[in-house]
């Protein structure tokens, strides 16, 4: 029985690392249509100085108007981690484009086996 609960807890750190991993492969590719599932209902959205709370749809459209102007070459992870009760996760990075770099943060809350993407950055570098 103690070895059911260890693999199935296994699992679970494996979907969720897989889900993060989705998260930061579709902002390392700018593709928003894969980045669109793991947005919560509603998203904070920080541009450089531009900072405000977006629904889903119109937050798909921000992050669309982004990478069009910002090309994605490459992502790198710097560091990840989770929350103590393991109920948020958070992701830091740097987004190289072809107009500059980005620290890129994320902050995603976990609810059961899904990810819900609460709030992106993108720091000038």
């Amino acid at each position: 029985m103690k070895s059911l609960l260890i693999f199935l807890l296994a699992i679970n750190i494996w979907d969720q690392q897989l889900a993060l991993d989705s998260i930061t492969k579709a902002i390392s590719t700018g593709n928003v249509t894969a980045l669109e599932p793991y947005l919560d209902k509603s998203v904070e959205i920080a541009i450089l100085e531009q900072e405000n709370v977006y629904g889903k749809t119109e937050a798909v459209q921000i992050l669309k108007n982004f990478f069009g102007k910002n090309k994605p070459q490459t992502f790198s992870q710097m560091h990840t981690g989770q929350s103590k009760g393991k109920e948020a996760h958070y992701s830091i990075g740097n987004l190289t484009t072809a107009s500059g770099t980005f620290r890129v943060y994320i902050y995603a809350r976990v609810e059961g086996d899904k990810f819900f993407v609460q709030e992106l950055r993108f720091d000038k570098e």
